[in-house]
């Protein structure tokens, strides 16, 4: 019988990081509820989990840097994708009406997506908290009257929520990606045709150009590009690539060629792409 996959997220149940976690891995998983990245990072350090599942870019907010260099720094591997669409509703106990509400809370990223909406409503005090789910979460538990959540539909659900309104973010086409962490590479048995690497070059002029010249040669895409500076060095980074290809042996060839041309160079994980939204 095959045990249940422990996954770790930061933040607690109904989360958009365990929304991600069933996304990718389906219902039956156990989730385990993290206070940070850093936290979700250790439990899997000390296999009280088998997997993370990490935010790691926002198509609103942007890149979440600090991600990278968690990942970097633990030696962890990516072994997977998943993109979800962010979905914000507005969300009160039952019966509480809209015109009830002087308070709405949820995370500061959550309330910049739905300003729009609010300015039709500045009565409503808006507060930042550190969490979407746990938002919902305290309304249920504090069984507050005047308070609205922004959060997903799996927080009205877990939190027996009733939705005031449905999607009130500004931007319908907002989206996160997350990175699904292994602490050891292994083969998943899938086929692999997307890659996360990390590494630098020197500072010869056009030593980078050089590096992105040699995938453009063996029709690798570079699908993102994320430059990182290197702790207390000046005017030296890291260089966070992510690649797709049409073929591995050409891929395998770009890696090779690449290799004399960087230092520090790290492939922090090979999976399949998975970017529908």
């Amino acid at each position: 019988m095959e045990t249940t996959k422990r996954i770790a997220i930061q933040g607690i149940k109904a989360s958009f990081h365990e929304e991600a976690a069933y996304k990718f891995f389906g219902r039956e998983i156990e989730t385990v509820e993290c206070n940070s990245f850093k936290e979700t990072c250790d439990k899997l350090e000390k296999n009280e989990a088998d997997f993370v599942v990490m935010a790691i870019e926002n198509s609103i907010a942007g890149s979440l840097l600090p991600n990278y260099t968690l990942i970097r720094d633990y030696g962890f591997s990516v072994v997977g994708e998943v993109y979800l669409p962010i979905q914000l509703h507005l969300m009160a106990l039952p019966g509480v009406k809209f015109e009830d509400i002087k308070v709405v809370t949820s995370h500061p990223i959550a309330i910049r997506q739905c300003i729009d909406f609010f300015y039709d409503y500045p009565h409503i005090k808006i507060v930042e908290s550190n969490d979407t789910a746990a938002c919902a979460k305290r309304i249920q538990e504090e069984k507050l009257t005047d308070t609205m959540a922004i959060a997903n539909n799996l927080a009205a659900e877990l939190y027996g929520l009733n939705i005031l309104e449905r999607r009130v973010e500004s931007n319908k086409k907002n989206y996160t990606r997350f990175l699904i962490l292994k602490k050891d590479k292994t083969d998943e048995g899938k086929k692999i045709n997307k890659a996360s690497i990390c590494f630098q070059v020197g500072h010869k002029a056009g030593s980078l150009a050089t590096v992105l010249n040699i995938f453009a040669e063996q029709d690798v895409s570079l699908t993102k590009i994320q430059s990182m500076p290197v702790l207390g060095k000046r005017n030296e980074y890291y260089f966070y690539v992510d690649l797709e290809w049409p073929s591995t042996e050409k891929y395998d060839k770009a890696i090779r060629k690449a290799l004399k041309y960087t230092s520090n160079f790290n492939i922090l994980g090979e999976y399949q792409k998975n970017d529908k939204v």
